[in-house]
């Protein structure tokens, strides 16, 4: 029993120090501390995917050295990063010491990059001002990650992606009715350009899992989302519109209800896209204390595209 508990606690100190190592982008060297834990503990799995994780960003690293200017830098790790996480879903080991470390690392030196471009008079430039924003959000510094996402969003207000990432960063500092709100909008603006596996809330990601759990997968997945996000009471946070907005609402669902009846073929991405405007409609016509009548032919016409959304919303 002692030995085994040396083995473990060996294991776990080579395990720390790699990680350390990983923070400093040293992954040459967190291999090595990596490969002595495996001596140790041949199956553990914690090692085997850490060593996995190092050797992917090992190269990327050696690759990193040839990628030219600072934002050309920020893009190919902002780059690489979204493809680990394809990576991390074949790699189910991995530690979140592992990935925090990684992380660090990762959007740190991102973030130096495209500080740099900031401090010479970048300022003002809304993509700058976003990936600033992602980076400190990667960082895990979501404070300012909010401060650098508002600024890109008072400059580009309907952009779904900022607007996501600000709800995301909103959410980790507890900001919820702000979070709830914001990722309902961009869910609304245009859900196709919203990247789930970015966002990294606890709200969201419960959101994404039982939507996925149901069978959904993209593109139809980020259509259902904002759906399920009313029905399991996530996103209740509604408002009544202003006339613009009404009338680009009508609208859009005008020209959804005609592509639906020409193209069959749209139907699984088209449904949910409808149905989400059909509950901003009936939210809007309850705001506004509009006809009943209003509201009960809304509700049918959710009925008849999906009997199972309209049974959970009225019952």
């Amino acid at each position: 029993m002692g030995e085994l508990s040396a083995t473990t606690d060996a294991v776990s100190t080579h395990l720390n120090k790699a990680y350390d190592l990983f923070r400093d982008g040293a992954f040459a060297e967190g291999e090595s501390a990596l490969e002595e834990a495996l001596g140790l503990d041949f199956e553990n799995g914690e090692v085997l995917a850490a060593l996995k994780c190092a050797t992917v960003w090992r190269e990327r690293r050696a690759r990193l050295a040839g990628v030219g200017e600072a934002y050309e830098k920020g893009e190919f790790l902002l780059k690489a990063w979204r493809g680990f996480l394809d990576f991390l879903d074949r790699v189910k080991d991995a530690s979140d010491a592992c990935l925090y470390s990684i992380r660090q690392w990762v959007f740190g030196q991102a973030l130096g990059h495209y500080m740099h471009l900031f401090e010479e008079g970048g300022g003002h430039d809304t993509e700058l001002l976003f990936r600033v924003g992602r980076c400190f959000k990667g960082k895990c510094d979501y404070e300012h990650a909010v401060e650098f996402l508002e600024a890109a969003s008072a400059q580009r207000r309907e952009d779904p992606e900022i607007i996501a990432e600000l709800a995301d960063s909103y959410a980790f500092i507890n900001e919820v009715k702000a979070a709830k709100a914001f990722f309902r909008e961009a869910f609304f603006i245009d859900a196709q350009r919203i990247d789930v596996k970015l966002l990294e809330s606890m709200m969201i990601r419960r959101l994404v899992d039982r939507v996925r759990e149901l069978g959904y997968v993209s593109p139809a997945l980020e259509e259902w989302i904002p759906v399920y996000g009313v029905v399991y009471g996530i996103f209740n946070i509604k408002r009544e519109l202003k006339s613009l907005e009404y009338g680009k609402l009508r609208q859009s669902i005008l020209s959804i209800e005609s592509r639906l009846n020409e193209n069959g073929s749209e139907t699984e991405v088209l449904v949910p896209r409808l149905i989400n405007r059909y509950l901003w409609l009936i939210d809007h016509y309850v705001a506004s204390r509009d006809e009943r009548e209003k509201i009960e032919e809304v509700l049918a016409k959710i009925k008849k595209l999906s009997p199972d959304i309209y049974d959970q919303i009225v019952n």
